[in-house]
């Protein structure tokens, strides 16, 4: 198999995005929706004029934003990928698709009937992320869903020439069983996290065992 695309999201400091700029990232994200990772605009600008990324694409994650939200984002930061991670619309998402050039993605969450709503974003969004559920929360949950579903996640992307990334819950210790199902993007937060920073060695041992899968798998 093909080395699976990675992001590694929840980047809330310097210290942080110095770590994944120097990883094996495709892309990295940021959260500017109501959370504990949730970081400022400005801040990130100044993070960002700090460091090389490597060609990495950034990610702008938000659940249910205003347009000012959106905007205030995109007037600091370079943003390729605007990931929506609540329960917008598609009219809502469209409004944005009209003036944003980059990348859109949807995030669904995993259950019965997740196919039948990702038929109802696919001529809008470029991708998806399908994460856990979880009661009370949007994502961010360190917890992961039947990675049996998977393929039929892939199936269907693939066939409408869009990306899937699987996330919630995904860390070192499982990264290999879900390596199995191959997904085409994997999505890491808390997977990646020590006392709720990212941590070397875990991004490390994740990369590692991304890498020694793909080569087996060859």
């Amino acid at each position: 198999m093909s080395k699976p695309l990675l992001k590694f999201c929840g980047v809330r400091s310097l210290k942080d995005l110095k770590l994944v700029s120097q990883s094996q990232a495709d892309y990295i994200g940021f959260i500017f929706a109501e959370s504990k990772r949730k970081v400022d605009p400005k801040a990130v600008k100044a993070w960002i004029s700090e460091m090389n990324l490597s060609g990495k694409k950034l990610v702008a994650v938000f659940v249910n934003p205003s347009e000012a939200e959106i905007n205030q984002v995109l007037t600091e930061v370079p943003i390729d990928v605007i990931q929506f991670h609540g329960n917008e619309s598609v009219e809502e998402i469209k409004k944005v698709r009209d003036t944003f050039k980059g990348t859109v993605w949807k995030a669904l969450h995993h259950h019965p009937n997740t196919l039948e709503e990702m038929k109802e974003y696919q001529d809008i969004v470029d991708g998806f992320i399908i994460d856990s559920r979880l009661k009370g929360q949007w994502g961010g949950t360190g917890v992961s869903f039947d990675w049996s579903a998977v393929p039929h996640y892939i199936t269907f992307t693939k066939t409408n020439n869009k990306l899937c990334f699987i996330a919630g819950g995904v860390n070192e210790n499982n990264i290999e069983k879900l390596l199995t199902y191959n997904p085409q993007g994997i999505d890491l937060s808390s997977g990646i996290e020590v006392d709720e920073q990212k941590s070397k060695d875990k991004i490390k041992q994740v990369e590692e065992r991304v890498l020694k899968y793909v080569n087996l798998s060859r």
